[in-house]
């Protein structure tokens, strides 16, 4: 049974101090994430680099604040560990010597397309834990929204069922669109945007691959085939 919500790393900087990795706050992953479209209309891998260098010093605004330029970062932590750091703070995984950079990048980073984020967040502010947006966005990741949100919907979705089956109803062949679309939307999350296919092997990552006995990260590897 999983235990927990997302996967953890340490990093050690130049000065041997060590950072413990989780996923970025919603908050920062807004400002990595309008750093890192960039990438995509890079002109080589030298600015792409340069880019992923600029998601970094946004990851530090996190984990380590008295790093603030990219003067700091560099004289912080070697690109090796940067490209550890944007695999778990926010799933851009950078490990291949013999493909270039900026591809690698794209292929595997997170997309805010086909993902209405204020409409998810307004739900889970209904829980009335959170003074403000701000707030809600400094506390929570994209896995704890997700995890949160998939919790609430599914006391809801008890609570409803039962009132149903009062009035003899069976809610749940009334209920296989909605589901099929929150199934599509944690299939998205899961797999950094890669698919919508919620039995597609790229969303069994993380959580949903421990739920499982399974997946990407904890055995299983898969490679690409252009």
């Amino acid at each position: 049974m999983a235990t927990k919500i997302y996967d953890t790393a340490v990093i050690e900087l130049i000065d041997g101090t060590e950072l413990e990795i989780r996923p970025l706050k919603i908050k920062y992953l807004r400002e990595f994430m309008e750093i890192f479209e960039l990438i995509k209309i890079a002109v080589n891998d030298e600015q792409a680099i340069r880019l992923l260098a600029e998601c970094a010093r946004v990851t530090m605004k996190q984990f380590y604040p008295e790093i603030k330029t990219i003067d700091d970062l560099e004289d912080s932590i070697d690109l090796p560990t940067i490209y550890k750091l944007l695999d778990i703070s926010a799933g851009i995984k950078i490990d291949n010597p013999d493909e270039e950079v900026k591809k690698q990048a794209t292929d595997s980073g997170s997309t805010w397309e086909d993902l209405d984020l204020a409409e998810l967040e307004s739900e889970v502010f209904l829980l009335g834990i959170w003074k403000d947006y701000e707030e809600l966005e400094l506390s929570l990741s994209m896995p704890e929204l997700i995890a949160t949100l998939g919790s609430k919907r599914d006391l809801d979705y008890q609570e409803k069922k039962f009132m149903a089956a009062m009035q003899g109803v069976d809610l749940d062949k009334e209920s296989g669109k909605e589901s099929n679309a929150w199934e599509e939307m944690k299939a998205r999350v899961f797999s950094g945007g890669q698919t919508n296919d919620p039995n597609d092997i790229l969303s069994f990552q993380g959580t949903k691959a421990e739920q499982n006995g399974f997946g990407l990260g904890i055995g299983l590897k898969y490679e690409k085939i252009n």
